[in-house]
């Protein structure tokens, strides 16, 4: 029993002149990778097994053979076991980063349905609230002038077009958002597209007085026809709305390695730097964000361009030029 007690004893004082410098550096990188700490703890495991083993063959309890026989053993053991301990660390710091991430994501996520939910009430309590006033007004006869009359017509069935085009907006982000967007690729003449929308955005840029170009070597592109024309349509008018009177938009398209591309410049004067990351988020409208235009959306439309952009494989991003800022959308070309 003596015996028993002094190995003891000399194992726990080979064991304690690791761990206590072990724990003091675990302390010390207890805010450091997950991987560093456990990698630490293993070593510490490791030489205080064989600290132990020192301590207890001092001691004459371990003949030199089986002194020797340990010293091959307890090493090569705990090889094995940091390399495996190593390897788990690394799937456990992946794990815990990833969880982490995930975390990030949903927090952010959730703040941007909320600001949403807010600003698309917004958008949504203007018209609403002017549609009944002036349904009242000419239900109650206040109003009888005809040309009153035709004027209130027009502003509700504006106010009306306007929800029905942020109703639109919402369907199309769901879509994207819970992957139920079934896109049908054909070919898909690029110059045909910017044609179209450049059309059906003049009337709005003549009222602004703003010039619309479009000019490029247009390729063929792959693409489901309606997506294209969406996203063309809403870099178009999001460089509208922004640029002021006697500015210029310019769409320009072209080949690159990749497939085909456009672009949509404005003299908007540029978007401040730390905006630019978030320009494609949902509702997000930069400084402009409680005061929309009469004409503006509720900050879906970069978002919608991106979504789709994404489901064809391709990529879209901006930066900031001499007299505004350039979008740029990359998408498959058609195969040969």
């Amino acid at each position: 029993m003596r015996d028993v007690l002094l190995i003891l004893l000399a194992a726990l004082a080979g064991a304690a002149v690791v761990w206590l410098p072990a724990a003091l550096l675990l302390r010390l990188l207890h805010r450091r990778s997950l991987t560093l700490n456990v990698c630490v703890l293993l070593v510490a495991t490791v030489l205080a097994l064989l600290a132990g083993v020192l301590a207890v063959a001092e001691g004459m309890f371990i003949s030199p053979h089986d002194l020797h026989v340990l010293l091959v053993v307890v090493p090569l053991s705990g090889l094995v076991s940091l390399l495996i301990g190593g390897w788990v660390a690394w799937r456990l710091a992946r794990s815990a980063m990833w969880a982490a991430d995930a975390r990030e994501r949903e927090r952010q996520v959730e703040a941007s349905r909320r600001d949403l939910v807010a600003w698309v009430s917004h958008d949504l309590r203007t018209p609403l609230a002017g549609i009944r006033a002036m349904a009242e007004a000419l239900e109650d006869g206040v109003v009888s002038d005809p040309a009153a009359v035709a004027e209130y017509h027009r502003r509700i069935r504006t106010g009306t077009d306007r929800m029905a085009a942020l109703v639109d907006d919402l369907f199309e982000l769901s879509r994207i958002n819970a992957g139920a967007l079934q896109l049908s690729p054909v070919d898909v003449p690029l110059g045909e597209v910017v044609s179209d929308a450049v059309a059906a955005a003049a009337p709005v840029a003549a009222t602004r007085g703003v010039r619309l170009v479009a000019d490029g070597d247009w390729p063929v592109v792959r693409a489901g026809e309606r997506e294209l024309s969406r996203i063309v349509a809403n870099l178009l008018l999001n460089a509208v709305r922004y640029t002021p009177a006697d500015g210029t938009v310019t769409v320009t398209g072209g080949r690159d390695a990749d497939g085909g591309w456009l672009a949509v410049a404005d003299t908007c004067g540029g978007i401040a730097e730390s905006d630019l990351p978030h320009v494609f988020d949902v509702a997000f409208r930069g400084a402009k964000a409680r005061t929309p235009d009469a004409d503006g959306g509720g900050g879906l439309g970069l978002a919608i361009v991106a979504g789709l952009v994404e489901a064809h494989g391709g990529r879209v991003g901006v930066a900031n030029t001499a007299a505004g800022c350039r979008f740029e959308v990359h998408l498959p070309a058609a195969p040969a």
